[in-house]
């Protein structure tokens, strides 16, 4: 048999779901820091993200121990949704929010044309500005939060991010939209000149 570590991750849940530890413990390898970044990325507390990243596994071999789950797609997928779930309970418990609303705004950012990065000058411009984008990000509301998060530090596309929140395609455009009206309404608030 192969060494764990090479093997694909729904062989190696049906091989947890069948008594062997080792398999969830190179699934817990693979994805403990991934999971954890996101966690702590969005609670942007270190306490709460261990509990957070604590329950998330936690479910996940409940779920798996009880022959509950279903290969429907990446296994690291399911894992965010979980944490996903976990957070937006968290934020539930402790609500304060206070940002433009999705649906107050009819302006459309994705055609404005001096958005887009054109020459040289722009793309320093807006990696200067990073910093700042960073430190704004943890004022917009928490799906709003997310859906930066995993577009521009993780990397997914749109379509991946609507499954790991389990909205539509044009409600994650939509989240994003707002994320940098939001985000523009903070910078103008905290007289920074953002490039966004």
């Amino acid at each position: 048999m192969k060494n764990l570590a090479q093997l694909a991750d729904d062989v190696l849940v049906k091989l947890y779901a069948e008594g062997n530890n080792g398999a969830f413990n190179v699934l817990l390898e693979r994805y403990q820091d991934k999971v954890f970044s996101y966690i702590l990325f969005v609670v942007r507390n270190q306490e709460v993200a261990d509990d957070i990243f604590q329950d998330t596994f936690m479910k996940a071999i409940v779920t798996i121990q009880q022959g509950r789950y279903v290969e429907n797609g990446k296994f690291q997928a399911w894992l965010t949704r979980i944490a996903h779930n976990l957070i937006i309970d968290f934020f539930r418990q402790t609500k304060n929010e206070n940002c433009v609303s999705n649906d107050e705004v009819e302006y459309d950012l994705f055609n404005d044309v001096k958005l887009t990065e054109a020459n040289v000058e722009t793309k320093m411009v807006h990696e200067q500005v990073l910093d700042d984008v960073k430190l704004l990000i943890e004022h917009l509301p928490q799906n709003q939060k997310e859906v930066v998060f995993m577009r521009y530090y993780q990397g997914l596309s749109f379509k991946e991010i609507a499954e790991v929140t389990g909205v539509s395609i044009n409600t994650a455009l939509g989240r994003m939209r707002y994320a940098l009206l939001n985000l523009r309404r903070l910078a103008v608030k905290k007289e920074l000149h953002l490039a966004i």
